[in-house]
């Protein structure tokens, strides 16, 4: 695999003994409980997996785009829940600080992040502002040296454990994209209030919730980026994580086509392993080549990324998680085939992958908003 360097290929062995040791026992039961031990948040944050991004200057394990993408798929390849949690700081504070925060911010909040103690999450979402983020009605008024924020967002993940959320408001009266700021929330402030946790498809184990904002004073200081021009940070902040999506995809995928590897061989029908017949063999050789085509884009994109090269970022990164995303899909659903029936038992783990790969598609900008991005750069319209 030439995608990685010496040191990663170490940090991908570790992370892959850890897996098969802490993960893969309980995969199934996590989906099931809906409910990721908490020993697992400590166990990654001590591995470094959930403040990848953090600079070693300010404390961290000064990863970069490759490794957060390749711990992503590693422990994607047995529950795409758990993955979530490496690098689970990066949009929520780390990317927003390293692109867009002062010195001073950077100072104060990534050595905390740096520790592996402190969870955040993105508030962008609303009921009614979705892909149309223009849309957004939740809001912030300048008072003295403090914002007041009021309004609600949906479908956060992690919001109901989160210390820190970023959060994006209006601040001026100006239509569309103009007037968006965004926000280090603490959300130990009061006016803060969680609400439900939403049911899910799959991702199970992992919290999206509604979260409310009730006259929010938040202070002048935690303002990320300039006034007004927080949709800049925040396309910017989703160009970069869009790759670490595509890199769950196919660990996902590649964790489907594993399990039909094995179910081929060992499943017997009129007298031989169905892993003789040619048409399945066929299915097999499609979900590979899908797979490595998938991984190659998304490498692709985090090489460029981590050589300082973003003059290709937003239309790379739309492409890498659209296109592996969509193999995902693709490769889980086959993989519940080969399985025949046994495949839409939830005895074995295709059927959750399947389940946990849609998300795939959908979060972080839906596959039909990436195919937009890519369609106006190929256009020149962007």
């Amino acid at each position: 695999m030439p995608y990685f360097n010496e040191t990663q290929f170490a940090m991908r062995d570790a992370i892959r003994r850890m897996v098969d040791k802490e993960i893969r026992p309980i995969a199934a039961e996590v989906d099931t409980s809906d409910h990721i031990p908490e020993r697992i948040f400590h166990l990654f944050g001590d591995m470094g997996l959930m403040q990848l991004w953090v600079p070693e200057e300010y404390g961290g394990p000064g990863g970069d785009l490759t490794s957060v993408c390749m711990a992503r798929e590693e422990i994607s390849r047995v529950s795409e829940a758990c993955a979530l949690i490496a690098g689970m700081n990066s949009i929520g504070m780390i990317l927003p600080l390293l692109h867009f925060g002062t010195e001073e911010q950077k100072k104060r909040w990534l050595p905390l992040v740096a520790k592996g103690r402190t969870w955040t999450a993105v508030a962008m979402t609303e009921p009614e502002s979705g892909s149309d983020v223009a849309s957004m009605k939740t809001h912030a008024k300048k008072d003295g040296d403090s914002w007041i924020l009021n309004g609600q967002k949906c479908f956060i993940t992690w919001g109901n454990m989160a210390h820190y959320i970023l959060v994006f408001a209006r601040t001026s009266g100006d239509k569309g994209f103009q007037g968006i700021s965004c926000f280090l929330l603490d959300t130990k402030t009061p006016g803060f209030r969680v609400g439900r946790n939403e049911r899910k498809m799959g991702l199970n184990g992992v919290p999206n919730v509604q979260i409310f904002f009730d006259n929010v004073r938040i202070p002048a200081e935690n303002l990320v980026g300039e006034e007004g021009r927080g949709f800049i940070a925040c396309m910017r902040i989703l160009d970069m994580n869009r790759p670490t999506v595509g890199a769950a995809a196919v660990g996902v995928a590649q964790g489907a086509l594993d399990a039909s590897l094995d179910y081929a061989k060992s499943r017997k029908q009129f007298g031989r392993a169905i892993a003789q017949f040619q048409g399945l063999q066929w299915m097999l050789a499609d979900m590979a080549m899908q797979l490595e085509a998938a991984r190659a884009l998304v490498y692709e994109c985090a090489r460029l990324v981590d050589a300082g090269d973003f003059t290709r970022l937003s239309e790379m990164s739309s492409m890498a998680k659209c296109f592996a995303s969509d193999v995902a899909m693709k490769v889980t659903t086959d993989a519940v085939q080969v399985f025949g029936g046994a495949g839409y038992m939830k005895d074995y783990p295709v059927e959750r992958m399947m389940r946990d790969a849609k998300i795939n598609q959908i979060f972080e900008g839906t596959n039909q908003i990436q195919r937009i991005v890519i369609s106006r750069h190929l256009l020149g319209m962007h």
